[in-house]
């Protein structure tokens, strides 16, 4: 089979031959239809993230068809088509997972990071970490779904019941939850880099309410705002337009250096959140929601050979919605 491997940090992925991986217990071998360009993805390319497992396969949104099954594996069928998300194993042990915080897990491993994941033509996984699919959406268009929307779910829900929200970074995540929040009845006000016409046109085709740049004040004060953008000059400028009581969400994996900010700004009971990784019930419960949901997914499709091309578009922001590699 083919895949696309980083050998090391700040070199560009190599495309390999290698034999076709066997699943063992517990595991499947899924033959990869689509996997989408995640901006973590970026992060662990430009040596953001801590001791990745070297070389790596990358990719976490993965979507395929199961054609192989290992020993004692209950979960999923020859055949079936399932999603293969970022976390790809927790150790059901330790006081997080003890707790219902898989998510936490101290020995936790994850596709694409330290387990290969869907840069490739196959991919094995354990089988209790895959989520079973329906029909409703194509293969690229539901690659997102595995992390953007995953982790954009896991935000929403951390904004409680908040009616006015703000999204900052008007990506891949931003514009999936975003017509999730607008289908709850929520006010969306999309925020995204000083000038980016189209991201705010984007924005506001999905429903917004209003779109304008991140040093732009919306027209109603936020109860809570997701951050989806790494970049911690953000959190302050959330925070200057949320109400008091208001929460703000940052959901992404890394994020660069939050600026001093007065004590002003978080007073009033405003709290700041972070969102680490996913559970399975955070996949269940997301794909339950969106089931009935008429979701559009934008995705704009890559060969897996182009897989360092799809990385330099997403890092250019060249791309509206999501970058999806299709072996």
């Amino acid at each position: 089979m083919r895949r696309m491997v980083l050998q090391a940090p700040h070199q560009a992925l190599v495309e390999l031959d290698v034999s076709t991986p066997e699943p063992g217990p517990g595991q499947v071998l899924v033959r990869v239809r689509a996997c989408g360009v995640c901006r973590t993805d970026l992060h662990l390319v430009d040596g953001e993230l801590p001791k990745p497992k070297l070389p790596i396969t990358p990719g976490h949104e993965v979507i395929g068809v199961v054609e192989a099954v290992g020993d004692s594996v209950d979960e999923v069928k020859m055949g079936q088509r399932v999603g293969i998300p970022w976390l790809g194993w927790t150790c059901g042990q330790c006081a997080q997972c003890a707790a219902g915080r898989e998510n936490l897990c101290e020995r936790a491993r994850f596709t694409g990071y330290t387990l290969d994941g869907g840069y490739a033509e196959y991919a094995v996984a354990d089988a209790r970490y895959c989520f079973a699919l329906d029909s409703t959406m194509s293969d690229a268009e539901a690659a997102p779904l595995m992390c953007a929307g995953l982790i954009g779910y896991r935000s929403l829900r951390m904004a409680g019941d908040a009616q006015h929200l703000g999204i900052y970074g008007f990506g891949a995540a931003a514009h999936l939850i975003a017509q999730v929040a607008i289908a709850q009845g929520r006010q969306v006000y999309a925020f995204t880099k000083p000038g980016d016409q189209s991201k705010q046109d984007f924005a506001l085709s999905l429903g917004a309410s209003w779109a304008g740049g991140a040093d732009e004040t919306p027209p109603h004060s936020l109860d809570a705002s997701l951050i989806f953008a790494p970049a911690g000059p953000l959190v302050p400028a959330a925070l200057r337009v949320t109400a008091p009581g208001g929460r703000v969400v940052c959901g992404g994996i890394h994020m660069s250096d939050i600026p001093s900010f007065p004590y002003e700004l978080l007073w009033k009971e405003r709290s700041i959140h972070s969102v680490a990784n996913l559970t399975r019930q955070d996949g269940i419960g997301f794909l339950s929601l969106v089931k009935d949901l008429a979701l559009r997914s934008s995705v704009r499709e890559y060969p897996l050979s182009d897989a360092n091309r799809a990385l330099s578009d997403l890092r250019d922001g060249n791309v509206t919605g999501a970058a999806v590699l299709v072996p």
